[in-house]
């Protein structure tokens, strides 16, 4: 790999690509925040959206944007172009559905394993504890438990796309096909 990166044509690659960031990043239009309000609610949702509402709020985003671009390609036949807005759709609706539940069941999973050990509590709910915690209400130990669960929930999305998200999306993908005036399985 070294190899390769000391070729003179990934630098090229690499010093394009930058070039290519920076200038996208150079149209968007400077902005400043000086209302303490708006800075402070920016920081809120910054600071206290998990990543399971934010794989809702990309899969809402999502759902009310890249169906229209399929549905406009004008590269394919209207068949062809009918059944990828199914197809996009069901993925959609599909994925962020287990992806929310998947993340949010990961990190209520991990808040309830994360307890601090004390007399009564069961070794198993403290599992994922980290040695020399003392509080489980500081702001940290919440930000700890939230990005646990993410790694969790990323794990156990390993499986669940294979087990879960792509038989559920070749079920629904064929009953919206059926329901939009054709009969093709995908």
């Amino acid at each position: 790999m070294n190899t390769i990166r000391n070729t003179s044509l990934y630098k090229g690659v690499q010093k394009q690509a930058h070039r290519l960031e920076q200038g996208t990043l150079d149209l968007l239009p400077d902005a400043t925040f000086n209302k303490p309000k708006t800075v402070k609610m920016i920081g809120d949702i910054g600071h206290d959206i998990s990543s399971a509402e934010n794989r809702l709020i990309l899969g809402v985003t999502a759902l009310m944007t890249q169906p229209f671009i399929d549905a406009r390609n004008k590269n394919v036949d209207e068949e062809t172009r009918r059944v990828s807005v199914c197809r996009t759709i069901s993925k959609i609706i599909v994925g962020t559905m287990t992806g929310y539940v998947i993340r949010k069941g990961a990190i209520k999973a991990i808040r309830s394993w994360s307890q601090l050990p004390a007399p009564g509590v069961s070794r198993y709910k403290t599992l994922f504890t980290p040695k020399g915690a003392r509080s489980t209400n500081t702001e940290a130990f919440k930000q700890y438990q939230n990005a646990m669960g993410t790694v969790v929930a990323l794990v156990v999305m390993m499986f669940t796309n294979f087990l879960i998200d792509a038989p559920l999306t070749k079920i629904l993908t064929n009953l919206l096909v059926k329901n939009s005036g054709g009969d093709d399985k995908s």
